[in-house]
């Protein structure tokens, strides 16, 4: 279960007492953003057409996750009149790994990034920010606070009155033939089963599987060890000495709250000769590769997000600082794990570096699309077709993660590895971080999110209204508001010049 601490993350300066200016500033945005909507007729009226089955209602869209990712796509849709219903595994305010398991002071992401603000100013973090703290607190914030961002998110849910459904888990995920996808879904109220035309899963970067672990810590007991993504009281660190094992954002941040914990010593163990220098990822940013990497062909789109794999992106210069500045941490390159071995009450691991000692391992390893680690998606996993049915990269440019990627259409849908296999799998659609291969890093990260859930609800629309085609027509046919009454004007006779030149 999460951690449903909260903390408040709001750097106010000297000149910022606290008085109701924030608070009027802030409902005034409020307002602005309605009046936004209403200038551009948002939301769009409801449009698609209701749908029962078997006496059960069914909804238009069903979105697995209510982070950034999941309320972006589902604001997406209720704009073009597409109703979506939010289901969360987490309490109200907690979702997402932001006021949970991330462990970063702030974001790395610049602070001017628009983020999930779907082409609103007065929805982005900066108008948020300015309405509480004013223009200088801004100018003066370097990188947001992580708990922060939280906040904004929680305020982001409430201005567009999302129907997020928390302490809801889904259980299975049904694909059927008969034009719906049946949800499982287990709540405090009990088990429940829904229907929905269409399935969002914004379910985070682990999307699809969960953390990845090397093979040596398959057979380590479970007290020695944790991921760095694993929901941990790291006060129980305390006085001991810790390794940490991996080079990235994930590794300096699990570094650090361990020794701010007061671990006795952390050392972490990098495989690499050094730190990657360059964010390649950043660099690619711009509106080309967003909106045009999901049309370049198979081995653009590898040959891309292969490089930026294999170059690794750096961890933040601050979390760094942030490990650095303690004296009983230790940076140590070319430590490639050999083996660990539990001896007496220890752990000793063996790397080209020498043999350490340690009292507990945090793995900083990553993820990795493993279906067995989500049984919810037990029933679609088999028939999924990925990247290594559709695609044979040169030799020296494998890549697990790529390779294990779906094959997306252009709505971010699965499709059936052998068809026929499992109909209405395209009914489910990946909005989550294993679609970066397919349409590029618009499904989660901050900096195209926006562009991702516009693509992805766009899509939807299409393909609702496709499948409705028939019902459409016939409501076009059947619409009989006039816009002439009739008496707007008075019929004229031709002169009998026209007349009779008309008859010669």
């Amino acid at each position: 279960m999460l951690d449903a601490s909260s903390h408040t993350a709001c750097n106010r300066t000297s000149s910022d007492t606290p008085n109701s200016a924030p608070t009027t500033a802030l409902a005034a945005l409020e307002a602005r953003f309605q009046q936004d909507l209403a200038w551009l007729e948002l939301p769009a009226k409801p449009w698609v057409p209701p749908k029962i089955v078997n006496g059960r209602a069914v909804l238009d869209v069903a979105v697995i996750g209510g982070g950034q990712a999941g309320m972006a796509a589902a604001a997406s849709l209720l704009h073009l009149g597409i109703d979506a219903v939010i289901y969360d595994q987490s309490p109200a305010g907690f979702e997402g790994p932001w006021a949970t398991t991330a462990r970063m002071e702030t974001l790395r992401s610049p602070k001017k990034l628009t983020g999930p603000a779907l082409g609103f100013a007065a929805l982005t973090f900066r108008a948020w920010f300015e309405a509480q703290f004013g223009l200088q607190a801004w100018e003066a914030l370097d990188k947001i606070p992580r708990l922060q961002w939280m906040d904004y998110l929680r305020w982001y849910r409430k201005v567009l009155a999302l129907d997020i459904r928390n302490d809801h888990r889904i259980d299975a995920i049904l694909p059927r033939a008969d034009g719906v996808v049946e949800l499982h879904i287990g709540a405090p109220a009990g088990r429940s089963v829904v229907l929905a035309r269409r399935v969002v899963l914004a379910t985070g970067r682990d999307g699809l599987g969960g953390a990845y672990l090397p093979p040596l810590a398959q057979n380590l007991p479970q007290a020695w060890w944790a991921h760095s993504c694993d929901d941990m009281d790291y006060g129980k660190l305390a006085g001991k000495r810790v390794g940490v094992i991996g080079a990235g954002a994930s590794a300096m941040d699990s570094a650090a709250t361990a020794l701010e914990a007061g671990a006795e010593r952390v050392d972490l163990l990098i495989r690499r000769a050094q730190f990657p220098r360059i964010n390649k990822g950043k660099g690619a940013g711009n509106p080309g590769l967003t909106n045009g990497h999901v049309d370049l062909p198979d081995e653009w789109k590898w040959r891309i997000r292969h490089y930026i794999n294999v170059q690794q992106t750096p961890p933040p210069s601050g979390s760094v600082q942030r490990v650095a500045k303690f004296a009983n941490a230790r940076f140590l390159f070319g430590a490639a794990i050999d083996k660990v071995d539990v001896v007496d009450d220890s752990l000793r691991v063996t790397t080209p570096r020498g043999l350490f000692e340690f009292d507990f391992l945090i793995f900083s390893t990553g993820f990795r699309i493993d279906w067995s680690a989500r049984p919810e998606f037990a029933a679609i996993a088999p028939h999924i077709r990925n990247w290594r049915a559709r695609y044979m990269p040169p030799i020296g440019d494998e890549d697990m993660e790529l390779s294990d990627s779906p094959d997306l259409g252009a709505a971010f849908e699965f499709q059936q590895k052998h068809p026929g296999g499992l109909p209405g799998l395209e009914r489910v659609h990946c909005f989550c971080y294993p679609a970066a291969l397919a349409h590029g890093t618009v499904s989660g990260d901050i900096p195209a999110l926006s562009d991702g859930a516009r693509r992805l609800a766009q899509g939807i629309a299409s393909l609702l209204y496709c499948e409705d085609v028939g019902m459409h027509y016939k409501n076009i046919q059947a619409y009989a508001e006039p816009e002439l009454a009739g008496d707007e004007w008075t019929p004229s006779e031709p002169t009998e010049r026209e007349r009779q030149g008309a008859s010669r």
